[in-house]
């Protein structure tokens, strides 16, 4: 179902379609007598007189009517039959538009009032709040105080249903609002414990943090107090349907906290390349298992730190640093070698434990003014996340009148709703941009237990911690579970059957433990232990260059991010923050063996030897989450690096072009080249290929350019090819444990069909660019085994035969899916995005799913492009993940930079912003993004002010006029017009 921005709710598509017309029947245009006219008998019922019956055995034989008479009674039935389904249609859309205007007028309950002025206990002085016509806040205060409280207000007005399902999953209590289906999860999340390492976060903050935390639950909650639930938000209301008496409870700062558990348990890195690797061991080697997960390409692809050493602080001997410039005093082993001897040491265990032979990244970066045509930098950023409604992001602007030492923040760009503070954006001196790092923050630990312990160092000790959580359930029964930590953290395949299957199936050394019925596994993480992050944020939307930038990210803990930066002086850099583990023993690709002490943590990598970079050379930095540093750093950050396929080619891009301008920086962001297919190509155009159906797709590929666009028909066969290709040669020869729930397959030998048992977004093989590196080394060799596709050992197939019958395949596929005519295929038509709202868009009734999500949306680009619109390859083609927003700063003019989010500001179903950039960001356009006060005034259309409870209201309830005295004047940017010719691959049309 499309976005749609009308006042009024759309109208489904009808589930009966028309009949058509029948055959024979009398035109409309003929007379028909009046005899013919006359209407038939009726009984005494009203019911029409169907005539006498014939007797039993003899059938009348129905004469051919002559022109002018009456139809003969089936002609009347097909009618009455055709009229009938009319009517249905009629009272199905009836029914149907009643369904949605009674739905689009309760919503608007709800919706906010952006104009005006509202007392807001705790204020105090008057706030002012400026939404321009895609409703984006842009809030201004005399101090820092009522800064935050305004931003709890406003983020409450937009989104409070998010942020409410958001505190129930990170307390571990989303049974409370959604019953029964939801205590699994809950039961997952109590046993992490996020809620209670965000207590002991939240002790942790300074004064001033913890006065802004508080501040903004009190704007919460001065928002919410005195309404009821349907007029926060309309899903309210329809959960009112189920359940009747959930009012929600006042905001507290612990729910702000937690929610930074959640972003970093989504860009928890390599957790599940380590399950996988031990689910994986199942049903092959290790030495196979390497093979899926080859070590980063550094011959080819850049890293982002690609030299520097960490070397002695000369001022303190006991200290060290990390120099960008200084050379490494001895040459470390390089990460294939390690990898290498790892793989050697794993081959050495027992053949039971290995012989089984019977798979979120983002883009930013940042030129610098020797390299633009502005002169000052140009900084990119787009993170790519699962795809919701409303978007994970939500844009505003934090301005105080008077910036100054009591009040020194003035920053715009993108946070989460439910949390102060800015994550990612620009401020009056400086931006930053935001990439998953994925360093290696967790361990697996495979722990030998009993009912009072655990196995450590040859003895059992008592468990670390037990505890008793309850688990309340809408509409059922309270669930008591028992959560048991070691000392490694807590136990986690008592809340996941996945990790119990890794319990009983990871590789283990001997002499070893008795694995009995399979060990306990427990997680160690460095977001399970209280950090400050939360003061990080703060720090960072008021820093002013970059050593203040950097002194910032110093409590930056977790989840560990690359972060560039520029400022207005002209400089540019890059510093990877985080609590990175140093591992006594083993590299985290593996789970550990708890009983051992040879895999404990011993300390953190100091933050003064984590890589950085700063006016680099070259003049540019890139991170798309490559690999930071090259094999010389003394230090494991991860071995699960992405392979620096999108890096690359934005390197590529930039090295280009002599001069780039922002311009081009929007068009490289939706640069849609498939380097994978760049290789692949070939070799299925050398394939001989006799049938002509086969043959006919095959020729797609002929002087193809390797872009991935919507209206690409060569662009859908060949991901049709990869997809079949993946699942041929690497899919079918994995366990069930990994494989996509629907991937069914018969075993010939006790006539049983398996299944697989993930879910769309973990299946393997995903086909990622990991997969890109998998099958270029493999392609060179024709008769490697992983191409054999047969059973019978003297019928071995090598590559040629697997591609065909890949492409042979990919043919039926989609033909299945969009017709014979191969000229009606293109790759939008497979890769579609549906907007779903994260709640009850995804498990509602359909009524509930057609007024609260939107699409389907036929996108391009494509996994590991950077036009990152991923799909899972083991699945199918349908988009998981997007650029969740896309930003351009530019830095010699701060009106001038360019924002776009997925959705739109609104959470308000019906809303005018509820989607109303989506159309925006699927073209790849993107909005003025208003900085300066002069600015954002003239893009406003709407001003709230927030009043101190008690003071008179402002007159006519309009803003005070002008900016405070002192602040510098700006002028508004000029929006970029069209692209040039020759612009990257993947250039946007004009910006509106």
């Amino acid at each position: 179902m499309p976005a749609s921005n009308t006042p009024g709710p759309e109208s489904p598509e009808s589930s009966v379609s028309d009949l058509p017309d029948v055959s024979g029947s009398v035109p409309a245009t003929d007379r028909i007598p009046a005899t013919a006219q006359a209407p038939a008998q009726a009984t005494a019922t009203g019911a029409t007189d169907p005539g006498p019956t014939p007797p039993p055995g003899v059938q009348h034989v129905a004469e051919r009517p002559a022109r002018g008479r009456s139809p003969r009674p089936k002609r009347r039935r097909i009618r009455r039959l055709r009229n009938a389904s009319i009517a249905l249609v009629v009272l199905l859309a009836v029914v149907a538009g009643a369904l949605g205007w009674y739905g689009w007028d309760l919503s608007r309950r709800s919706f906010p009032d952006l104009d005006g002025a509202v007392k807001v206990p705790g204020m105090s002085a008057n706030v002012e709040v400026l939404r321009d016509k895609n409703g984006i806040p842009q809030i201004y205060a005399d101090t820092p105080e009522d800064l935050f409280r305004a931003q709890g207000y406003v983020q409450a007005q937009d989104r409070f249903w998010e942020m409410d399902v958001r505190r129930h999953m990170t307390a571990g209590r989303l049974s409370e609002m959604f019953g029964s289906s939801q205590v699994d999860n809950d039961v997952f999340l109590r046993t992490l414990g996020w809620h209670r390492v965000a207590e002991q976060e939240l002790a942790k903050l300074t004064p001033e943090a913890r006065a802004y935390v508080e501040a903004y639950a009190a704007g919460v909650n001065s928002y919410i107090d005195n309404r009821d639930p349907d007029e926060l938000s309309f899903e309210y209301a329809l959960l009112g349907f189920v359940r009747d008496d959930y009012e929600p409870e006042p905001w507290t700062p612990v729910d702000s906290v937690a929610w930074l558990k959640a972003m970093a348990w989504d860009l928890r890195a390599n957790l599940q390349d380590e399950i996988d690797r031990a689910l994986l061991s199942e049903k092959l080697t290790v030495n196979q298992i390497d093979e899926l997960y080859p070590p980063y390409p550094y011959e080819r692809n850049q890293p982002i730190v690609p030299s520097g050493a960490v070397v002695k602080n000369p001022n303190d001997p006991a200290a060290e640093e990390f120099k960008p410039d200084a050379t490494p005093p001895v040459p470390s082993r390089s990460a294939s070698r390690a990898l290498t001897e790892l793989s050697e040491t794993l081959e050495s265990l027992p053949p039971i434990f290995t012989d089984r032979s019977a798979g979120v990244g983002s883009n930013s970066w940042v030129i610098a003014g020797s390299r633009t045509t502005t002169g000052k930098p140009l900084m990119a950023n787009d993170p790519h996340l699962s795809a919701s409604l409303p978007s994970a992001w939500y844009q505003m602007g934090l301005h105080c009148r008077t910036v100054s030492p009591t009040c020194a923040y003035d920053v715009s760009g993108f946070t989460f709703a439910g949390m102060p503070g800015v994550v990612i954006g620009h401020n009056q001196k400086i931006s930053w941009g935001l990439t998953n790092l994925g360093a290696d923050v967790t361990d697996l630990y495979l722990e030998k237990v009993n009912d009072t312990g655990y196995l450590f160092n040859n003895e059992f000790l008592p468990f670390e911690d037990v505890r008793t959580e309850v688990i309340k359930v809408s509409g059922g029964a309270d669930r008591t579970i028992t959560v048991r930590s070691t000392r490694h953290g807590p136990i986690l395949s008592e809340a996941s059957d996945e990790l119990e299957e890794v319990g009983k199936d990871a590789p283990i050394p001997d002499p070893g433990p008795q694995r009995e019925d399979g060990f306990a596994v427990a997680l160690r993480w460095t977001a399970l232990e209280p950090g400050t992050t939360m003061e990080s944020v703060f720090q960072l939307d008021r820093a002013t260059d970059w050593n203040s930038f950097r002194e910032a990210l110093r409590g930056f803990d977790v989840p560990s991010q690359n972060v560039v930066y520029a400022d207005v002086d002209g400089n540019i850099g890059y510093q990877a923050p985080g609590r990175i583990p140093v591992r006594r023993g083993g590299d985290g690709r593996w789970p550990a063996y708890g009983w051992e002490t040879d895999y404990e943590w011993d300390n953190m990598i100091p933050f003064d030897s984590l890589p950085f970079r700063y006016n680099p050379p070259e003049g540019y930095i890139v991170t798309a989450n490559n690999a930071v540093t090259p094999p010389t750093y003394p230090y494991t950050l991860t071995t699960d690096w992405g392979y620096g396929s999108r890096s690359q080619r934005i390197i590529d891009m930039i090295n280009a072009q002599p001069k780039v301008d922002p311009q081009a920086m929007s068009r490289m962001q939706l640069d849609d080249r498939n380097p994978i297919a760049e290789t692949l190509v070939p070799y299925l155009l050398d394939v001989e290929v006799k049938d002509p159906w086969i043959r006919e797709a095959q020729n797609l590929l002929k002087g193809w350019d390797f872009r991935q666009q919507p209206d690409s028909k060569a662009a859908a066969f060949f991901n049709g090819v990869w997809r079949q290709m993946l699942l041929l040669a690497f899919g079918d020869k994995m366990p069930f444990s990994v494989r996509a729930t629907g991937d069914c397959q018969l075993d010939n030998t006790t006539g049983k069909t398996h299944c697989g048992e993930r879910d769309d977004a973990t299946a393997q093989p995903d086909g990622g660019d990991r997969w890109f590196e998998v099958v270029r080394s493999l392609l060179p060799d024709a008769e490697s085994p992983w191409w054999n596709i047969s059973d019978d050992p003297g019928k071995i197939t090598t590559r040629d035969a697997l591609l065909l019958k890949a492409m042979t395949a990919a043919r039926k596929e989609l033909t299945a899916k969009m017709g014979r005519d191969i000229d009606s295929w293109n790759w939008g038509r497979l890769h579609t995005l549906e907007l779903r709202n994260q709640t009850l868009g995804t498990d509602g009734p359909g009524a509930v799913k057609w007024m609260l999500n939107r699409g389907e949306y036929q996108l391009g680009g494509g996994e590991g492009l950077v036009d990152a619109t991923g799909w899972n390859a083991a699945r199918g083609y349908e988009v998981t993940t997007v650029p969740s927003m896309r930003m351009v700063v530019d830095l010699s003019d701060l009106d001038g930079s360019r924002w776009i989010n997925l959705t739109g500001a609104s959470g308000h179903v019906w809303h005018d912003n509820y989607t109303d950039q989506t159309e925006l960001w699927k073209q790849g356009r993107s909005l003025p993004w208003a900085f300066t006060r002069p600015a954002v005034e003239a893009s406003a259309e709407h001003t709230l002010v927030l009043e101190p409870d008690g003071a008179p209201p402002a007159p006519g309830g309009q803003a005070p006029p002008g900016g405070a005295p002192g602040q510098q004047p700006g002028q508004p940017g000029q929006q970029p017009g069209l692209p040039p010719e020759g612009a990257p691959s993947g250039a946007p049309p004009a910006n509106p």
